[in-house]
């Protein structure tokens, strides 16, 4: 497959120097360990709220790095955790006295390496929590994690978790708030193709021209089910249900609706699904108070979608609409 690239083993650095280019003015990067930091982090007072994980998944977690988000974001190799030097690395250059909340996708080695990146942290004598997002309702394993995957949630994660930690809550308040959205956030994703490793250059897996693999992870894992292909319709309404009947969400629920392209699918598909699944939501009485259209958590040029439905109070309707400065979302200035 044809791709933008030189040699493969340099992708992500060669990207990483494109995005400090383009965003010089919020973020800066710093290599050999990879990770991109807040300009002017450490933010005294603050909370450090960082993530990561493996690259290809573009603009998270790098995209998201600024005023009102992440002080700091690890990008691992394509589709590969980064190594707890990174983390660490991270960690020690944003985090002040007021400590520092990483937030971690439920993929093994993701949880493996934050975790030995903590400890390490505390060792210098800084004060670090930890939580894992697994809002994807499609399996309880796969072949990348212990239980339910972290996907399209930790956007949502990361933007409310950063609105607190940028009007100055303490690291205990705004690791209660991570813990609260991640037990009212779910999702749910569809491939139509699969990806393409740079190193690899050939697709992850096999689909036939009429079949949709259903509840599909971010690196091209297997779903719950491979599905003939169907009309825009009748798929919405398939992901619409997974998602609410899981937490479950009921009439009368506020909700923030992610509709997410997985790379590949574009605008006018994606905003089609969007109007579809707001009218299938409208019609069993849950309403939608926020939105976000767009290709936000990726897996390379894959075509496919999901949907992420976060149910909203007073509190997390404020944070999500404070104001927030990175590369991938920039609103309230």
């Amino acid at each position: 497959m044809k791709k933008i690239i030189n040699d493969p083993a340099n992708v992500v650095a060669e990207s990483l120097r494109g995005l400090a280019a383009a965003h010089a003015d919020i973020l800066r990067v710093q290599y050999d360990p990879d990770v991109v930091i807040r300009a002017g982090a450490p933010v005294a007072g603050k909370v450090a709220v960082i993530s990561g994980g493996g690259s290809g998944h573009e603009p998270l977690h790098g995209g998201f790095v600024g005023p009102g988000m992440l002080a700091a974001a690890v990008p691992g190799a394509v589709f590969t955790s980064p190594t707890p030097d990174a983390v660490q690395a991270a960690v020690t250059a944003t985090t002040g006295d007021a400590g520092a909340l990483l937030i971690v996708k439920n993929y093994t080695g993701d949880v493996l390496n934050f975790e030995t990146a903590a400890e390490l942290a505390a060792a210098e004598g800084l004060e670090v929590r930890s939580v894992v997002i697994d809002d994807d309702v499609a399996v309880k394993d796969s072949t990348y994690t212990a239980g339910r995957r972290g996907v399209g949630g930790t956007v949502l994660l990361e933007k409310i978790t950063g609105a607190a930690a940028e009007r100055g809550d303490s690291l205990d308040a705004v690791t209660a708030l991570a813990q609260k959205v991640i037990g009212q956030v779910r999702s749910i994703g569809v491939a139509l193709t699969a990806p393409t490793v740079p190193h690899a250059g050939t697709p992850s897996f096999d689909l036939d021209e009429n079949e949709i693999e259903f509840g599909i992870g971010i690196h091209g894992e297997p779903g719950r089910e491979r599905i003939p292909a169907e009309p825009a319709d009748a798929l919405v309404a398939r992901m619409v249900e997974a998602v609410v009947s899981d937490l479950p969400f009921a009439s009368g629920d506020r909700v923030l609706l992610f509709t997410n392209s997985m790379g590949g699918t574009p605008l006018v598909e994606l905003y089609l699904a969007h109007g579809i699944a707001e009218r299938l939501l409208a019609d069993r009485g849950i309403v939608v108070e926020r939105r976000l259209v767009g290709p936000y958590i990726t897996s390379l040029e894959m075509q496919g979608m999901s949907l992420t439905l976060l149910k909203l109070d007073d509190e997390l309707t404020g944070l999500w609409d404070a104001p927030v400065n990175t590369a991938a979302l920039r609103w309230g200035l």
